[in-house]
């Protein structure tokens, strides 16, 4: 009897945050062959969303200290994939209290981005709400992405998320932020999340960070457990000791959607 978590599952998704999660390693200072190449690696591997920067304030972040995925301006996102007539969706992240929303993230039908993956602390769920209602307005699929939430109290994170299922939010993301999470802990937040989501449809999804090198067994876990949104990047480049690495993820699902041997050869010759 094959055991449920290596059963195909199609509804389960893969994203990409390679150069988002890993331009906080450099001032997300990569050129544009780089950027080129992940964008390529998403496309070739079958992979669903590639999260290509944040659309931070250039008045906290100013442009000429850092690159251009720090900010995600349309014609920078437009000069690496075109209109992007692929499967492929783009996302970029938006920061509570670093971005300026309501004006840098434009109205969907003037974006190539397909996604707006709002990030927050547990004090920040309010203003999380705001910014969540109108990128959903301005039509964007949007997720919720509660950082740190292993150093919240578990009455603030249930409120929280007791407000979030209200939103069109269409993903609560349970995000490893230090990389402090043991399985045991995954799976509580994992079976948490969705119980708070479940009666308005919503996903869960897993953001692993690796500085107890436990990234992949803790999205491993997460999936075991129900979630189909897991993030990964190429090599595990992020912030700090990275993210869960792409390769592993991919090899793990056994999905025949996915394509490991594009993702070997950015790793080589990147």
């Amino acid at each position: 009897m094959t055991a449920p978590w290596i059963t195909y599952r199609p509804e389960l998704k893969v994203l990409d945050c390679t150069v988002r999660d890993g331009g906080l390693v450099n001032d997300h200072m990569f050129d544009d062959r780089f950027v080129k190449a992940v964008y390529q690696t998403c496309l070739d591997t079958g992979i669903d969303y590639m999260e290509i920067g944040y659309k931070a304030s250039k008045k906290l972040f100013a442009p000429d200290k850092f690159g251009a995925w720090k900010h995600c301006d349309e014609d920078n996102i437009r000069r690496i994939v075109g209109e992007n007539e692929t499967p492929l969706k783009l996302t970029a992240m938006a920061d509570a209290g670093k971005a300026d929303w309501r004006t840098d993230i434009l109205p969907k039908k003037d974006s190539v981005l397909d996604t707006i993956r709002v990030a927050f602390y547990v004090h920040q769920t309010t203003a999380a709400v705001d910014m969540i209602n109108d990128a959903f307005q301005k039509g964007y699929e949007v997720t919720a992405n509660l950082m740190a939430v292993a150093a919240a109290q578990e009455k603030e994170v249930d409120q929280a998320l007791e407000i979030l299922a209200e939103t069109p939010a269409s993903t609560l993301v349970v995000v490893d932020s230090w990389g402090s999470m043991y399985a045991e802990q995954v799976e509580i937040l994992v079976k948490k999340y969705f119980q708070y989501g479940k009666d308005t449809g919503k996903e869960v999804g897993i953001h692993a960070h690796n500085n107890q090198q436990l990234a992949f067994a803790n999205t491993i876990e997460a999936i075991i457990h129900g979630a189909n949104r897991a993030d990964a990047s190429m090599a595990g480049l992020g912030r700090g000791p990275g993210n869960c690495p792409m390769e592993l993820l991919i090899g793990f699902l056994r999905d025949p959607k996915f394509h490991i041997r594009p993702v070997y050869r950015v790793l080589e010759e990147h």
